[in-house]
C-alpha cells in the first residue's frame, strides 16, 4: 500500500479504499501471504473493448496484414498519447521475443522510429518542447539522449518524410516508421515495420519497404494512397 500512496500521491486510507473497490469489481488481485495487489484478468475486457470498437483499428487491421505479407516483417500501429506512443495493433511475421507481440506497450517519441516520426510532423519548437520534458533515459546502450542528437534526427525525418532507428529500443532491431496524421496534417499515431538488424536494414531493403510503408499509411490516415 505504501508504494501505491507513493506513485498516486494519495494517503493510505484513501489507496486502501481505492485497491478495495478494484478488487471487488475484479481489476485487482490480492495476495493472500503477502497482501499486495496485482492487476487481474478483468482489466483484458477494457482492452478488448478499446481495440473491438475502435473505428481505426478496425480499418487498419487488413492494411497492415497486406502489408506484413509484402514487408515479410513485423508491422505495428501506434496511438500518439500524451507524449508518447501506445501500441495499439502488431503483427509478427515470425517468432520473435513474445512481448514484441503485445499491445499496450507505451514508448518514448525521442528514440523511437515511429516517435521521430510523429515529431517531423509538428514545428520544430513543438517537437523540442515535447523533448526537452521527456523522461530521456536509455533504453539500451545505443540510445540517443541528448536533446541536439534527437533533433537531427527528427530533422532527418522531417526531410525524408518516415524515420529510422537502429538498436535504440530493442538491440539487434531497425525500425522504419511513418506517421499517420489526419486532414490538419496532425499526427495520431505511426506505423512501424521492424526487422533483425542481422537479416535487413540495408538501403536496399528500406527502399524496398518504404513505397508500401508509405501506401499503408496514406490508406489508414485516410488519404489517396
Amino acid at each position: 500500500m505504501q508504494e501505491i500512496g507513493e506513485r498516486s500521491g494519495h494517503d493510505k486510507s484513501t489507496c486502501q479504499r481505492m485497491a478495495h473497490t478494484l478488487a471487488q469489481l475484479g481489476y485487482l488481485d490480492q495476495c493472500a501471504t503477502t497482501r499486495r495487489y496485482a492487476l487481474a484478468d478483468r482489466v483484458l475486457d477494457l482492452s478488448y473493448a478499446f481495440l473491438r470498437h475502435h473505428p481505426l483499428i478496425e480499418r487498419a487491421t487488413p492494411i497492415l496484414m497486406d502489408l506484413r505479407r509484402s514487408c515479410d516483417a513485423r508491422v505495428d500501429l501506434s496511438l500518439f498519447s500524451q507524449a508518447s506512443l501506445v501500441y495499439a495493433l502488431r503483427l509478427q511475421a515470425r517468432a520473435e521475443h513474445y512481448y514484441t507481440n503485445l499491445v499496450g506497450r507505451r514508448i518514448p517519441l525521442f528514440c523511437s522510429a515511429g516517435g521521430r516520426a510523429v515529431l517531423a510532423t509538428l514545428t520544430e519548437p513543438e517537437a523540442r518542447a515535447l523533448v526537452t520534458v521527456e523522461d530521456r533515459r536509455p533504453l539500451t546502450r545505443f540510445t540517443r539522449t541528448g536533446i541536439e542528437d534527437v533533433m537531427t534526427a527528427v530533422a532527418e525525418a522531417r526531410r525524408d518524410g518516415y524515420a529510422v532507428a537502429a538498436h535504440e529500443v530493442i538491440e539487434d532491431e531497425i525500425v522504419i516508421a511513418v506517421a499517420l496524421t489526419d486532414a490538419a496534417r496532425r499526427p495520431f499515431g505511426a506505423l512501424h515495420v521492424a526487422g533483425e538488424a542481422g537479416r535487413w536494414g540495408g538501403p536496399d531493403e528500406i527502399a524496398r519497404i518504404l513505397p508500401g510503408l508509405m501506401r499503408a499509411a496514406a490508406l489508414v490516415s485516410g488519404a489517396p494512397a
